[in-house]
């Protein structure tokens, strides 16, 4: 069932050989992954290391189970780098969903409003949070937007791209096909609660691949099995974030 696809990749699965056992019994039968890209990447600051989308693509394809891996990002339209990446994934042979990123402009100017009202603080502050936050904090926070406004600055963008419902849609359209029996998706988005529901019901396997821990209650009341991504670091991260220890056992990476 495992067959490395390179050499770097057999040389590290000698080195983890409970690793793989783990994922042969995850991806025992036919199995399709769904990577939600952007959920993926807000990983990478809170583990302190890289995903490399080759690396991903090379380690999935030594398994002989798995018949596709989808991955859903959107494209900043005009960016050069962002459509570069559109076309290096379909280079790599991923099944590729994108879509435009929305730019949603949110007033950060403060000239209006008095000093101790949340009014713009909240469209960036949970409101659970921000109902913490005694007056001389948001004071304090207004004042440092104010100091930006100073500047010439009144509004800033935040990007804006789901894949909820396109991801949901391909999981339904791959359980009503019946070609595959187990469902890989990674991500910790609770958006993903019913399409996960929605297998289980259909009696196909369902895994999240997430950070242990890092996902929302929602999926957690799925009873989903989650799989650590930490647990595979070394096959699938940038090459020079692989711990020197790891490095001098193989002499391919």
């Amino acid at each position: 069932m495992f067959n490395s696809r390179t050499e770097r990749i057999k040389k590290l699965a000698e080195l983890f050989p409970k690793v793989i056992l783990e994922l042969e019994n995850i991806f025992g039968k036919s199995a399709n992954i769904y990577i939600d890209w952007q959920n993926v990447l807000h990983w990478q600051e809170k583990l302190n290391w890289h995903f490399d989308t080759k690396r991903i693509k090379q380690f999935f394809d030594s398994f002989d189970t798995i018949k596709s891996v989808k991955i859903y990002t959107g494209t900043l339209d005009g960016d050069i780098k962002s459509e570069g990446q559109i076309k290096e994934f379909e280079n790599l042979n991923y099944i590729v969903s994108t879509k435009s990123v929305k730019l949603m402009p949110l007033s950060i100017d403060v000239s209006s409003i008095s000093n101790n009202s949340p009014d713009i603080l909240k469209n960036f502050i949970d409101k659970n949070l921000l109902s913490k936050l005694d007056l001389e904090t948001i004071e304090y926070l207004n004042s440092r937007l104010f100091d930006i406004n100073k500047q010439g600055i009144l509004k800033i963008e935040k990007l804006k791209c789901n894949f909820d419902v396109e991801l949901g849609m391909d999981v339904q359209k791959d359980i009503d096909l019946n070609k595959v029996e187990n469902f890989i998706i990674l991500s910790g988005d609770s958006d993903f609660a019913d399409p996960i529901s929605r297998i289980k019901e259909s009696s196909k396997n369902a895994v999240i691949f997430s950070i242990s821990r890092k996902v929302t209650s929602e999926l957690n009341q799925t009873n989903v099995l989650i799989f650590d991504v930490r647990k595979i670091k070394e096959f699938i991260c940038w090459p020079r974030e692989i711990p020197q220890n790891i490095k001098s056992k193989t002499d391919v990476l």
